[in-house]
């Protein structure tokens, strides 16, 4: 996903699963409810050997499903990436500044620069639509999100986001807007054959299981109340220096401190799943307890919309337009005497600074003296599921976020949820998540990219049944897209990488801007990188 957000291509990518209105009765009932399932989902991804070029022709499939992949732009990243010929300018102009990259980072980046009542720059993004990984879409039935779907409540910390929020009408006098508050239930867990809310989930679990889960709590408040793990993360982590939790991994973490229930273990991969694309055996152990202690223990939200943070992302880009030229690819960033010249499309573009707010690793094609920042990416596929109406379902009624516990994916958000007429019948949208994690992410990308939409739906279909056994003739229309570098990797010894860690590390007068800086697909990483990106660009422009 190209920006940043709350996870799940979280920003953008990108959870930021948080643990909405109860975070801790989140937690509990994920980890009492799977007690005494097993580890299923390689086992699920790995039944799915192929699937039939045609969909819905026979009785056990149920009606035809149409649909196909959607922002297919692979190509064109490929072609910047193989420095392939590109169309030669034939108009020029200058403007002092340029921001690459259209979602929620250099929409910041401009709302900022904007607001701070500078107003000779210009926006690039290579999409037709901006918001990154804050994209959104529609259909008959409803909006719903590409990638990004929900902001955690920003707590005090989080001016900027607050600052946002309060211009864009959610944040009152009287406080959040509650049509924009999840509505309950929020959460609900398929395991057993069946769904189960906190509540009753939570009563299932052992004494072994609530004592680990308590001392798991205590951990957690105290790395809380350490003021290291904030958000955004800058305000906490240091920028530089050894940080011990940054030399291991999650998984080795966990293990150290003897953390050996199933439960817990799988709670704790399906969060590093869900925020960073990655198993926790891949994740820093800085990271991991980031997911867990970076926000308050209980919390009211989160905040959602049926098309996620498109919401967001729209109404900054209406509010910004005369700054946004959209379906303009920066292929060539060259220096120019002491600015740059910027090649996007026919244009070229003479400037003295550039905000970058584009995914890091583009940068070293793009920007001539460029280094690669060696950082990794995850890839995730999302698909927008149409239905007629609600599939049987035993145990809890549907809920915003719905997860399966031996699903090779992260289960389905209800793009309706927010509609009261809509939640209880149908027709509807679902959100499918599937983090592609098991193996290498340059072996998943490929496997991604070389996959069909057939044999895709066949898995999909194929990973909900056991929920929801006439889901085949619930579904009519499935669309997909695949996010060969959805988010970056908090991996071991992420904290210490150069790219973050040397301050001149980018060539002067290039400002990175990108979340992906951080570490962290949130939408709060996004906003924070790209308003500093404006601040330190407007320091320059004013100095000189």
């Amino acid at each position: 996903m190209s920006d940043d957000n709350s996870s799940r291509p979280h920003d953008e990518s990108s959870q930021q699963h948080d643990e909405s209105n109860s975070s801790s009765t989140r937690r509990a009932f994920l980890i009492a409810g799977v007690t005494a399932a097993g580890v299923g989902a390689t086992a699920l991804a790995a039944r799915i050997i192929g699937a039939p070029a045609l969909l819905g022709m026979s009785a056990k499939s149920g009606s035809r499903i149409s649909g196909g992949w959607v922002n297919e732009s692979a190509s064109l990243g490929h072609r910047l990436r193989d420095h392939a010929a590109l169309p030669t300018p034939t108009r020029t102009r200058r403007v002092p500044v340029v921001i690459i990259g259209g979602g929620i980072a250099g929409l910041s980046a401009a709302w900022q620069l904007e607001r701070r009542g500078f107003h000779d720059f210009v926006l690039l993004e290579l999409e037709r639509e901006t918001g990154g990984n804050a994209r959104g879409g529609e259909n008959a039935v409803s909006r719903y999100p590409w990638a990004a779907h929900y902001v955690p409540v920003p707590g005090p910390r989080a001016t900027l986001a607050r600052e946002l929020f309060t211009e864009l009408g959610v944040l009152t006098d009287s406080g959040w807007d509650e049509r924009t508050l999840c509505f309950a239930p929020q959460e609900r867990l398929f395991v057993h054959g069946e769904w189960q809310s906190g509540l009753e989930a939570e009563l299932n679990g052992s004494r072994a299981e609530r004592e680990e889960l308590r001392r798991f709590d205590e951990l957690m408040t105290m790395h809380r109340h350490s003021g290291a793990f904030t958000i955004p993360m800058s305000l906490g982590a240091p920028r530089a220096g050894d940080v011990p939790l940054d030399r291991i991994s999650f998984a080795q973490w966990l293990s150290d401190q003897r953390f050996d229930t199933p439960a817990l273990k799988w709670y704790a991969e399906y969060a590093t799943r869900d925020d960073y694309g990655a198993r926790a055996q891949d994740t820093s152990a800085w990271a991991g307890i980031h997911y867990f202690a970076a926000r308050e223990g209980v919390e009211q939200g989160p905040l959602t919309w049926p098309e996620g943070n498109a919401w967001i992302a729209r109404r900054l880009s209406k509010k910004l337009a005369a700054y946004l030229v959209t379906g303009a690819p920066a292929s060539r960033v060259v220096p120019d005497g002491k600015g740059w010249r910027v090649r996007a499309g026919v244009d070229e573009i003479s400037c003295e600074q550039v905000i970058f707010a584009a995914p890091t690793f583009v940068a070293p094609y793009v920007i001539e003296g460029m280094r690669t920042p060696g950082f990794t990416y995850s890839p995730w596929l999302v698909a927008n599921l149409t239905l007629t109406e609600l599939p049987d379902s035993r145990g809890a009624p549907i809920a915003w976020d719905n997860v399966l516990r031996d699903g090779a994916g992260l289960g389905y958000v209800v793009a309706t949820h927010q509609s009261l007429r809509a939640r209880e019948t149908g027709p509807t949208v679902w959100t499918y998540y599937h983090a592609l994690a098991d193996r290498d992410p340059v072996t998943e990308r490929r496997a991604l990219q070389g996959s069909t939409w057939a044999e895709w739906v066949e898995r999909i279909m194929t990973e909900l049944e056991p929920a929801h056994p006439n889901i085949r003739r619930c579904v009519t229309h499935i669309d997909m897209v695949r996010l060969g570098h959805a988010m970056v990797r908090p991996t071991v010894g992420f904290l210490n990488a150069a790219a973050r860690r040397e301050r001149e590390w980018a060539p002067r007068g290039i400002h990175l801007a990108h979340s992906d800086i951080s570490g962290l697909s949130l939408f709060e990483e996004a906003q924070y990188r790209g308003v500093a990106a404006a601040d330190a660009v407007l320091a320059l422009q004013y100095r000189g």
